[in-house]
C-alpha cells in the first residue's frame, strides 16, 4: 500500500483554521464553529500558537500509527497539520538538542482525554528516542507504570469510564544523547473518599472490580473474598459493569505490568491483601448498646468479617475490636479513653479504610519510583508530564472541588505568565518592538485562597486547630467576617454581596468568582475533610499487625514514637505540594495541551456547543488567542516562507540564489504589501493581520493553478510524442512478428494435412485385412454351431418322450386313489349322525388346548417376581385364559418368594414399603436410599466399651443409634450428638462422653419437617408446653435421614396409635425458645464441595445452601 501523502504545511488543504491565531474574525462563536468543523472531519487537534487543543473523539482514530510517528519525527512544529505528536516532538528535540528541561501541562475536565493524551506523549517519546536492551527496559517500565496507577487511582464516573481520581506529575530523565534513564512520579490528592462512598452511576476504584473478576478461585479463597460484587458494601452495584471493559483481562494486564515494573511476587500479594482488607472493612457493621452509666457504645454485629480481617493482617482480634469501640486521647501525661457511639464507629471504620487505601497508593507510587529511578549518576535532562484534574463545577461542590479549582487557578496563573514571557522573549530575540498586553491577572483569586493570614485555607486550618466547638458553620461565619469585602467572594451573609437579597443562595454555602466562572461551594464537610483524622487507637492497632506492608504504612502507631503534635491538615499539605509543583514548572520550558470534552454522553460524532463553550471559557482559550494576537498574529522562518511563496514573484521563481531574508523582502515588495502589516526579525518574518496571510495563500493558490496548467500542457505534449514514437516502433516489431507467424502457421497446416492423408490410407489397408480374417473365422464357427443345434434338437425330442410316459403312469395312480375313496365313503355313510360336525369341532378345540398347555410347560419364565417375560398368545380365542394364567403364575411365584423370607427380612421390607409411601416422588434424597438396607444400630453400643455407661442407662430396646449433627440455634453451626430411638423415648447423648443430654417421650413429638431437596436436614417439632419443649424444637442433619424418619414414624404410630405428621417443604418454621425461625433451603455453589451448609442470616432466618 502506498504511504499516505503528508502535508507540507498546516495551511495546506486546511479544514477550518488549523491555528486559532489566524481565525478571522475572532470571537467565541467563530472559535466554536471552527472547532466543530474540524471535529466533524476527524481533525481533533487545533493550535493556538504553540498550544495544542485536543477534542476527545470518543472513538479510535487511525492517526497514531508508527507511520504517523515517523511523519512527525524531526519536523518543524508548523510543518504538518496539528497533532499531539508535533508538540511531543518539539519538546523532545528542544530537550535533546538545546539542553532545555521541558514540561508538558495537560489540563481539562474529567472525560476530556487527559490520561490518553499523557499516554500518547509518553508513547511518542518512547518511539523516537534511542534503542538498546537497557533503554528498552527503561521505556517499558515507564509505560507499564500507567496500568498500575490507573487500576489503583482511576474509576468510572458519570463523565468518564476511566477518570483519573488523582493528579500525576512524572519527570522523565534523559541522558545527553536523549535516551531515557528513568523517571520520578509525584501524585496529588487521591480522591480517597471514593473508597467508602460513590455517587450514583459511578464506581469505586478499578482495582476492586478487577480483583473480584479476574482473580483465580484459589487466590480469592486465600484473600477470603467472593466473586459476587453485592457481598461488599463499598462497591456500588448500579454501575458495577462497564460496557466495553473487561475487568478480568485488565486484572491480568495489571499483574503483568507490576511484574515488568519490578514488583516481587510477595509484594504483589501483599498489595492484594491490603485491597482485600479495605473491601472487607466495609462489611463491618455496628449496633448500639447502652452501658450502666447511661452512655451509648457500639458493638460489632457479626465478628466473622472482623476475624477474617485479623487473619489477613495478622492483628489480634481483641485489639482491633477495641479500637473500633474506644478512642484514647493523650494530653501530656494524661490519657482519657472514651467510648464511640455507632456513628463515631462508622466514621472510624471509614477513616481507616480511606487512610489504608490512600497510604497504599502512596506506597505504590514510591515503590514504582524505586524501580524506574535513574541508576546512573550523570547529568540529566528532564521532561515533565503533568496530568491533573481540570476545573470542576458540579451541582454539589465540596472541599475536593475547592482545592482542585485552587490548583487550576495556580496553573492558569503560571500559564498566562509563561505564555507572556515566551512571547516577550521571542520579540526581544527577533529584535521586534514589544507592546504591553492587558490581561486578567488571577493572582487576586489565588491570594484569596492561599494567603497565609487571611486566605481561606489559612482560616480553615486555624478553625481546625482552635479549641472549643468547631463546625462548618463557625468556619463559614469566620469567612463572612474576614472575606466580606473581597470582590471575588460571595455568601448570603457577606455585607458587600450582590446576592444579599437572593434567597436562592443557601445559608451553608459560599461562592468564589474563579477565572473560569462562579462556583458555589457547600461548606458541609470542609472541616472534617481538612482534618482527615485517624484515631490513634486505629493507627496503633495497624502498627501491631504482623503484615509487613500494613505495619510500614502506619509508622505513627509505634508507641515508642508517639507524637502528640497534630498532623498537618489536608489543605496545608496540598498547598505545599502545589507550591512545589509551581516552583518545579517555572524552571522548565512549558508546553500545553488543552483537552476538551465534546459531549456528556461519551458518544462519538456529537458536538455540544454549549458544553464546549463552557470549557473554552474556563480554560481561558479566548484570552490565550488574544495574548498571542496582541502583536503579530503569524510568524515564520525566512527559509520556509520563501520556499512557500517564491512562485508569486518572477525574481524568486523558480530558484533564489541570495539570502532567504533578501528573497522575502523582494517578494513582499513585488506584492506591494503595506509595510505596517509585517516586520522583519532576525530569523523570522512577522505578519500582523491574518488577512494578509490569507491574501498570500489565495495568491499562492491561484499561482499554483496557473503553474499546474502549464505543467499539464508540457506533460501532455511530451506524453503524446512519446506515445507516437512508441506506436511507430511497436508497428515495425508487430509486422515482423506477424510475417514470421503467418509462415509458421502455413507450414504447420501443410504438415498436418500430410499426416491426416497418411493416417487415412493406413486405416483403409488395416480394415481390408481385418475383413478377410473375420470371414475365415465365421466360416469355421458356422459348422460348429450347426452341429450343436442338431444335437440339441435330438436331446429335446428324447426328453419330451420320457415326460409323456411318466405323466401317463401318474394319472393311473390318481384315478385309482379317487376310486378307492369313493368306495369307502359309500360303505361308511350309514354310520354318520347329524352332530358329527360339533364333535369334530370339540375334538379340534381339545387338541388345540392340549397343544397350548404342553407348549406353555416348556416356555415358562423364571421364578423371579421382577421378571416380566411371558410367552406370546398363539390363538385369539385363548386371550382371557392366557391373561388369567399369567396372573395366577405371578401370584404363585410371589408366594414362593415370600415364603423364603425370615421375620427380620419381612420387617425390613415393611419399613422400605413405608418409606416409599412417605417419601417417593416427594424427597430428592429418597432414590439414593432405596438400595441401602436399614440397619438402625450404626454405633454398635452393645459391643463398644466406650458406650458402656450409655448402654447401662437405657433399659429399653434401641431401635436407632446414630451420630447426627445438631444445628446451633445462634449461628447455624453444627455439633455432633448421638441420636437414640427406643420404643417410648427419643434421646440425645454426648458423642465423646456418652452422657445423656436430653430425653423426649415420643408422645411429645408432634411433627417432623424436612426439605424436598437432596440434603439430610430435618426438624423435630415438640408439643408446646411439654417439659422437653422448654428450649424449643430441634434441627438435625444426618446421612440416614430416610431411615430415621421412617423408624420414628413407625415407632410413634405403634406406641401412640396416631400417625406422625411428616412435612416436606423447602421453607418451614422452627420454634427456638420464644422465637419462631424460618428455615429456608436454597440452591448454591459450596466451598466445601457437595456438603450443604447452614448459616444464620438474621434473627428470623436460617438459610441452608444445598448444592
Amino acid at each position: 500500500m502506498a504511504k499516505t501523502e503528508v502535508k507540507t504545511s498546516l495551511l495546506d488543504n486546511m479544514i477550518g483554521v488549523g491555528d486559532m491565531v489566524l481565525l478571522e474574525p475572532l470571537n467565541e462563536e467563530t472559535f466554536i464553529n471552527n472547532l466543530k468543523k474540524r471535529f466533524d472531519h476527524n481533525e481533533i487537534y487545533t493550535y493556538i500558537g504553540s498550544v495544542v487543543i485536543s477534542v476527545n473523539p470518543y472513538r479510535s482514530l487511525s492517526i497514531y500509527s508508527p507511520e504517523k510517528v515517523e511523519d512527525y519525527r524531526n519536523r518543524n512544529f508548523y510543518e504538518l497539520s496539528p497533532h499531539i505528536f508535533a508538540l511531543s516532538d518539539e519538546a523532545y528535540r528542544s530537550l535533546r538538542d538545546q539542553d532545555k528541561d521541558q514540561c508538558i501541562l495537560i489540563t481539562g475536565e474529567s472525560g476530556a482525554g487527559k490520561t490518553e493524551a499523557s499516554k500518547l506523549v509518553m508513547s511518542y517519546v518512547a518511539a523516537v528516542c534511542g534503542k538498546g536492551a537497557e533503554v528498552n527496559q527503561v521505556k517499558e517500565q515507564l509505560l507499564q507504570s500507567n496500568p498500575v496507577l490507573e487500576a489503583f487511582g482511576n474509576a468510572k464516573t458519570v463523565r468518564n469510564d476511566n477518570s483519573s481520581r488523582f493528579g500525576k506529575y512524572m519527570d522523565i530523565e534523559f541522558d545527553f544523547k536523549g535516551d531515557p534513564l528513568g523517571g520520578v512520579i509525584s501524585n496529588y490528592l487521591l480522591e480517597k473518599s471514593r473508597v467508602v462512598k460513590q455517587p450514583r452511576g459511578e464506581r469505586n476504584f478499578h482495582v476492586f472490580y478487577q480483583l473480584l473478576s479476574g482473580a483465580s478461585e484459589e487466590l480469592l479463597h486465600k484473600l477470603k473474598l467472593e466473586r459476587d460484587f453485592s457481598r461488599y458494601n463499598y462497591l456500588s452495584l448500579d454501575s458495577a459493569k462497564v460496557n466495553g471493559v473487561d475487568d478480568a483481562a485488565s486484572f491480568r494486564t495489571v499483574r503483568n505490568a507490576m511484574q515488568i515494573v519490578g514488583f516481587m511476587d510477595h509484594e504483589a500479594e501483599s498489595v492484594l491483601e491490603v485491597v482485600s482488607t479495605v473491601l472487607k472493612l466495609g462489611n463491618i457493621e455496628f449496633k448500639p448498646e447502652s452501658r450502666v452509666n447511661g452512655l451509648d457504645e457500639s458493638k460489632i454485629k457479626d465478628k466473622n468479617e472482623l476475624k477474617e480481617i485479623c487473619e489477613l493482617t495478622g492483628i489480634d482480634q481483641s485489639v482491633l475490636e477495641r479500637a473500633f469501640s474506644f478512642r484514647t486521647v493523650e494530653a501530656k501525661q494524661e490519657k482519657v479513653s472514651t467510648t464511640l457511639n455507632v456513628a463515631q464507629a462508622y466514621y472510624a471504620r471509614d477513616a481507616l479504610a480511606k487512610n489504608l487505601y490512600s497510604r497504599l497508593f502512596s506506597w505504590l507510587v514510591n515503590r514504582i519510583n524505586e524501580s524506574i529511578k535513574a541508576q546512573a549518576k550523570v547529568r540529566k535532562k528532564v521532561m515533565g508530564v503533568l496530568d491533573i484534574y481540570g476545573f470542576e463545577i458540579f451541582e454539589d461542590n465540596s472541599f475536593e472541588q475547592f482545592i482542585i479549582n485552587y490548583c487550576n487557578e495556580k496553573l492558569q496563573q503560571i500559564f498566562i505568565e509563561l505564555t507572556l514571557k515566551e512571547e516577550q522573549e521571542e520579540y526581544i530575540r527577533e529584535d521586534i518592538e514589544w507592546t504591553h498586553i492587558d490581561y486578567f491577572n488571577n493572582a487576586i483569586i489565588c491570594d484569596l485562597i492561599e494567603n497565609n493570614t487571611n486566605g481561606i485555607l489559612a482560616m480553615l486550618d486555624e478553625e481546625c486547630l482552635r479549641p472549643g466547638t468547631v463546625t462548618d458553620e463557625t468556619f463559614l461565619e469566620k469567612l463572612n467576617q474576614i472575606c466580606a469585602t473581597h470582590q471575588h467572594f460571595e455568601s448570603r451573609m457577606s455585607k458587600c454581596s450582590r446576592f444579599l437579597n437572593d434567597t436562592s443562595l443557601p445559608h451553608s454555602c459560599f461562592r468564589i468568582q474563579h477565572y473560569a466562572g462562579k462556583v458555589l461551594y457547600q461548606v458541609e464537610g470542609f472541616v472534617d475533610k481538612n482534618n482527615d483524622l485517624l484515631y490513634r487507637d486505629l493507627s496503633q492497632a495497624m502498627w501491631k499487625a504482623s503484615h509487613v506492608l500494613i505495619k510500614s504504612l502506619f509508622p505513627e502507631g509505634n508507641p515508642a514514637k508517639v507524637n502528640l503534635k497534630r498532623p498537618p491538615t489536608a489543605g496545608s499539605q496540598f498547598k505545599a505540594s502545589v507550591a512545589t509543583l509551581m516552583k518545579n514548572l517555572q524552571t522548565k520550558n512549558p508546553n500545553y495541551i488543552r483537552c476538551i470534552k465534546p459531549n456528556d454522553k461519551k458518544a462519538a460524532h456529537i458536538f455540544s456547543e454549549s458544553l464546549v463553550c463552557h470549557q473554552i471559557r474556563y480554560l481561558g482559550l479566548m484570552e490565550n488567542v488574544r495574548v498571542r494576537r496582541a502583536g503579530y498574529a503569524f510568524r515564520q522562518a525566512y527559509e520556509p516562507c520563501l520556499e512557500r511563496y517564491k512562485m508569486l514573484c518572477k525574481q524568486t521563481w523558480p530558484h533564489w540564489k541570495g539570502p532567504a531574508r533578501s528573497g522575502v523582502e523582494v517578494l513582499f515588495n513585488e506584492l506591494e504589501i503595506p509595510e505596517e502589516e509585517y516586520a522583519f526579525g532576525r530569523s523570522k518574518i512577522f505578519i500582523r493581520n491574518p488577512r494578509t496571510l490569507f491574501k498570500l495563500e489565495d495568491l499562492r493558490k491561484q499561482r499554483l493553478e496557473d503553474l499546474a496548467t502549464l505543467i499539464q500542457k508540457i506533460y501532455r505534449g511530451w506524453k503524446c510524442r512519446t506515445h507516437f514514437l512508441l506506436m511507430k516502433k511497436s508497428q515495425i516489431v508487430i509486422a515482423a512478428w506477424y510475417r514470421r507467424f503467418a509462415q509458421q502457421k502455413r507450414y504447420q497446416q501443410i504438415k498436418s494435412s500430410t499426416l491426416v492423408i497418411q493416417s487415412y490410407i493406413r486405416g483403409w489397408k488395416a480394415r481390408k485385412i481385418l475383413r478377410e480374417l473375420k470371414h475365415q473365422k465365421r466360416c469355421k464357427e458356422a459348422a460348429t454351431t450347426i452341429a450343436a443345434y442338431w444335437h440339441g434338437t435330438q436331446a429335446r425330442r428324447e426328453l419330451k418322450r420320457l415326460k409323456e410316459e411318466a405323466r401317463r403312469k401318474h394319472a393311473v395312480a390318481v384315478i385309482w386313489a379317487y376310486w378307492l375313496g369313493l368306495k369307502v365313503r359309500r360303505e361308511y355313510r350309514k354310520f354318520f349322525r347329524a352332530n358329527a360336525g360339533k364333535k369334530i369341532y370339540e375334538f379340534t378345540l381339545q387338541r388345540l388346548v392340549q397343544k397350548y398347555l404342553l407348549e406353555m410347560k416348556n416356555k415358562m419364565p423364571s421364578l423371579s417376581p421382577i421378571d416380566k417375560n411371558w410367552p406370546s398368545r398363539p390363538y385369539l380365542f385363548l386371550d382371557s385364559t392366557h391373561k388369567e394364567l399369567k396372573r395366577i403364575f405371578h401370584l404363585w411365584r410371589c408366594k414362593k418368594y415370600r415364603d423364603q423370607f425370615t421375620d427380620q427380612q419381612k420387617l425390613i421390607y415393611e419399613e422400605k414399603l413405608e418409606a416409599s409411601e412417605l417419601f417417593k416422588d416427594k424427597k430428592a434424597l429418597y432414590p439414593s436410599s432405596v438400595g441401602q438396607p436399614f440397619q438402625g444400630a450404626y454405633l454398635e453400643i452393645n459391643k463398644n466399651p466406650k458406650y458402656k455407661k450409655l448402654k447401662d442407662a437405657i433399659e429399653e430396646k434401641i431401635i436407632i443409634a446414630e451420630v447426627v449433627n445438631k444445628i446451633n440455634r445462634a449461628n447455624g453451626k453444627s455439633t455432633s450428638r448421638i441420636f437414640l430411638l427406643t420404643n417410648n423415648n427419643l434421646l440425645l447423648a454426648d458423642q465423646k462422653s456418652g452422657q445423656i443430654k436430653l430425653e423426649v417421650p415420643l408422645v411429645d413429638v408432634t411433627k417432623v419437617s424436612m426439605s424436598s431437596q437432596n440434603d439430610g436436614f430435618f426438624a423435630v417439632h415438640l408439643k408446646e408446653g411439654s417439659e422437653a419443649a422448654s428450649k424449643g424444637d430441634f434441627l438435625f442433619s444426618s446421612d440416614h435421614l430416610i431411615e430415621m424418619a421412617t423408624k420414628l414414624y413407625r415407632t410413634t404410630l405403634s406406641q401412640t396409635k396416631q400417625k406422625l405428621n411428616i412435612e416436606i417443604s423447602d421453607e418451614f418454621l422452627v420454634q427456638f425458645r420464644q422465637d419462631k425461625v424460618c428455615v429456608k433451603f436454597i440452591q448454591g455453589n459450596q466451598k466445601n464441595g457437595s456438603v450443604p451448609t447452614c448459616k444464620r442470616k438474621n434473627n428470623r432466618l436460617l438459610e441452608v445452601a444445598v448444592p
